[in-house]
């Protein structure tokens, strides 16, 4: 009887897979019917959380962030330049997001994928009108010297949500930040202090120095963001892959940490976007940001 349990129990298996496979998108309406996911979650519910800091020692900050198996590490690189003209008092940010091979199948040696430098483009833009960072705090000397940041945010594992997950190791890479110390060399020019026996090290004069000692940004309005699926009646929070390429109406919706509106993004899709279902969406963001926030906070970032 046991033997004969088990192939009935494998025959179903394999029937309910083949089912997935051939009809995904009446698999996945069977499962919303009774306000549940395929893979167990709420409809609301987003996927378990993890943010580890500092684990590139060769970046002045960096960090990894895991929404589910959606795996981001990001890492920041800084640099003395000379700001512009217009910004005399001001640093920059350059941000890029890369989405190597081993991320998904669906990326091809090679070939530049087409969502990485639409997410870029939304990242910076998210990071820069949030004001979560005052680019006049990397101002050294005002018209000679200032901090450029390099982020770099790698994709290893792209399994939905790229941008949420993006956009949260950015931001704890930025709070594990750690700007370095620099000085005046003699030749007069502000060199970063890397603590090896360089050119620019040895002509350091110590009592022209700049900053004395590594120093952390002051991070505020720090944004959180949350995508969504409109699907029919039904919103879900957190997408994987399978759940994006089936059901394509997404909204991502960024909140600040003081709870104000920092974007609302809807790329395409049947669906509509109706009131009552926007507001839904930045309800479902607002629970999602206390989430993420209590995350950081265990951390001690604020």
């Amino acid at each position: 009887m046991g033997l004969q349990d088990s192939s009935q129990d494998l025959s179903t298996e394999m029937e309910v897979d083949a089912f997935r496979r051939i009809f995904p998108l009446r698999f996945f309406e069977r499962h919303l019917s009774e306000s549940l996911r395929p893979d167990g979650r709420q409809l609301g519910k987003a996927r378990d959380t993890i943010v580890n800091l500092g684990l590139v020692s060769t970046a002045d900050g960096s960090a990894l962030a895991k929404i589910g198996s959606t795996t981001m590490l990001a890492a920041i690189r800084m640099e003395v330049m000379t700001p512009s003209t217009d910004s005399p008092d001001e640093g920059c940010i350059a941000l890029e997001f890369h989405m190597p091979p081993i991320c998904s199948p669906t990326v091809r040696p090679g070939r530049p994928n087409d969502a990485a430098p639409v997410i870029s483009k939304r990242l910076s833009d998210t990071i820069l009108s949030s004001g979560m960072i005052d680019l006049k705090e990397l101002c050294l000397v005002s018209g000679k010297a200032a901090w450029m940041g390099y982020l770099d945010i790698y994709c290893l594992d792209a399994d939905g949500a790229l941008f949420d997950a993006a956009l949260l190791s950015a931001v704890a890479a930025f709070s594990n930040l750690q700007i370095p110390v620099v000085a005046l060399n003699d030749n007069g020019r502000i060199v970063a202090i890397t603590g090896g026996k360089d050119q620019d090290n040895a002509s350091i004069t110590e009592k022209e120095a700049v900053n004395k000692e590594k120093r952390k940004l002051t991070l505020k309005n720090i944004p959180f963001s949350l995508t969504c699926i409109l699907h029919k009646n039904y919103i879900l929070a957190d997408p994987t892959t399978e759940e994006e390429s089936i059901m394509d109406t997404l909204v991502t919706v960024v909140l600040d940490s003081s709870d104000q509106m920092v974007s609302f993004y809807k790329s395409g899709g049947s669906a509509l976007a109706y009131s009552s279902a926007i507001k839904s969406c930045v309800e479902l963001a607002r629970k999602r940001a206390k989430e993420l926030k209590q995350i950081l906070g265990e951390m001690d970032i604020d």
